[in-house]
């Protein structure tokens, strides 16, 4: 995918690979994310220095990610250092080595940050409020860094195993952006490119997501904690959806704005947090509903009226004044999103990731400005179900608990830090 942007002398790539932490092998949760990690740690013919130092001489940036669906390169280079840097991007993305000293280096890095993880109260709500409303057979429900265990049993085989098997052209497609032209862009990736080896990718079938029951209130204990961080929601939708814009309006209303209501409600009328949200993150499958907050001790249980009683109000009809709020929020930050080549490369992601039209863009602001306050019901009436959330709170049980049974949301299950029954 090519796009023309003149203005300036730069241009971005970006090698999209449609394989992330959902195909990561049973038991070797995070090697997605750590095979992402080494691409730039050497190749066949460079050194984990070698190609620092040559980033650094030719002042581009190259950074792998990877995410549930995906894994990605990209390159932010002057295109008066277009050849050398497209040379780079290609050794990197093609031949990576993954040499065993490097990887140690980055596997230690990983476990420090997974023990850090364990102090950290947003952190583990983020890791439980999966783990709890898909469980461990369903990819989603684990974390996409890994565990301790799965990352300490990696080895620079199960890496290269999983480049291998996922790092094809047949699953890849290549976005660039800026300064430059399709015919000059096709024939120098030809050239680099051109011999990279087709193979079979494994189609990744999701299990059913566990049916959620009741609405529980998941108390994991973090002893002495001065904030409870919630994390309260469902299963969602895949970005398939025919209700995505209908979706994305209701969600702005409800936690997606600074001005939105969960926001208003418990950070500027009550002062609970610094700041409360919600989002429907929307991938291959059906992704997370969450509404979340870091919620001040003392307020935790008040805090959790003040939740229910907005994920209540927003199945209720929207007054038009709040409706036509939201949807110039939406459409008049969409020009923001294409100022810079870097912008418009990661706004073609999802186009390429999950086949939207190649007009998605030309339609948005028409898309949005058709949702009714009807949709706007329909869909958090459809989506948003207070009868069967999973409620997962991580903060001081000793002080939290008896205000939590009072308010008599639900029955309140203790966990761990990982989400899983206690023994």
């Amino acid at each position: 995918m090519i796009v023309e942007q003149h203005e300036l002398p730069l241009a971005d790539f970006v090698l999209l690979v449609g394989s992330g932490g959902t195909v990561d092998p049973a038991g070797k949760t995070g090697v997605a994310n750590l095979t992402s990690s080494m691409l730039r740690e050497g190749t066949t013919s460079r050194k984990s220095l070698d190609i620092a130092d040559q980033i650094a001489f030719l002042g581009i940036n190259l950074s792998p990610t990877s995410s549930w669906e995906s894994s990605t390169l990209s390159l932010h280079t002057p295109t008066a250092q277009l050849d050398s840097a497209l040379a780079l991007f290609a050794d990197v993305a093609l031949h990576p080595s993954f040499p065993a000293n490097e990887f140690e280096r980055i596997r230690k890095t990983r476990l420090t940050e997974l023990l850090q993880l364990r102090d950290q109260g947003p952190a583990i709500a983020n890791i439980a409020f999966p783990a709890i409303i898909y469980g461990s057979a369903h990819p989603y429900g684990l974390p996409l860094i890994g565990t301790e265990a799965s990352v300490k049993s990696l080895t620079t085989a199960d890496l290269q195993s999983y480049y291998q098997t996922n790092f094809r052209p047949n699953n890849a497609t290549l976005i660039v952006v800026g300064d430059v032209s399709p015919a000059q862009v096709e024939q120098k990736i030809n050239a680099l490119f051109g011999n990279w080896q087709r193979g079979d990718v494994p189609q990744l079938n999701y299990n059913e997501p566990p049916k959620s029951g009741t609405t529980t209130i998941y108390l994991i204990d973090k002893p002495g904690a001065a904030q409870s961080s919630f994390r309260i929601g469902s299963v969602g939708v895949p970005r398939s959806t025919g209700d995505y814009f209908a979706l994305t309006v209701m969600n702005t209303i409800l936690g997606g704005s600074f001005s939105s209501r969960l926001n208003q409600n418990l950070r500027e009328v009550r002062g609970y947090t610094y700041g409360a949200g919600s989002r429907f993150d929307m991938r291959r499958a059906a992704g997370p509903f969450t509404a979340s907050a870091e919620i001040v001790s003392a307020k935790t249980d008040s805090a959790l009226l003040e939740f229910m009683k907005e994920l209540n109000g927003i199945r209720q009809a929207v007054p038009p004044s709040e409706l036509s709020r939201a949807k110039r929020y939406l459409q008049l930050q969409l020009p923001g999103n294409f100022e810079t080549t870097q912008q418009i490369a990661a706004a073609l992601v999802p186009v390429a990731l999950y086949g939207l039209p190649l007009d998605y863009f030309n339609n948005y602001v028409q898309n949005i400005e058709g949702v009714t306050q009807a949709d706007v019901a329909r869909v958090a009436q459809q989506y948003i179900n207070p009868g069967s959330l999973a409620i997962v709170i991580v903060g001081d049980r000793k002080t939290i608990e008896q205000g939590l049974k009072a308010v008599n949301i639900g029955p309140i299950a203790i966990r761990d830090i990982s989400g899983q029954l206690i023994q």
